[in-house]
């Protein structure tokens, strides 16, 4: 059962480092680390689907960490 939800915890992790990575806006490094925010707009459409995606990829990832502590 361990080794189920450490593996499951890695493919959750690269899919959650996709998501993020999908989600940068601008193609400067300087948008990954802060930069290129002049404006604001609201999510629409596949951005706001992506958005959900990641939430419930972290909330699933978080799941797994703290199973695989308590299932020994």
């Amino acid at each position: 059962m361990n080794q189920i939800l450490f593996y499951s915890q890695i493919i959750i992790s690269v899919a959650l480092i996709a998501l993020i990575a999908i989600q940068q806006k601008g193609a400067a490094l300087g948008s990954a680390f802060g930069g290129g925010g002049e404006y604001y707009s609201s999510k629409r459409g596949f951005e706001k689907k992506i958005h959900y995606a990641t939430i419930v990829a972290v909330t699933l990832f978080l799941a797994l960490g703290i199973l695989n502590i308590l299932i020994p």
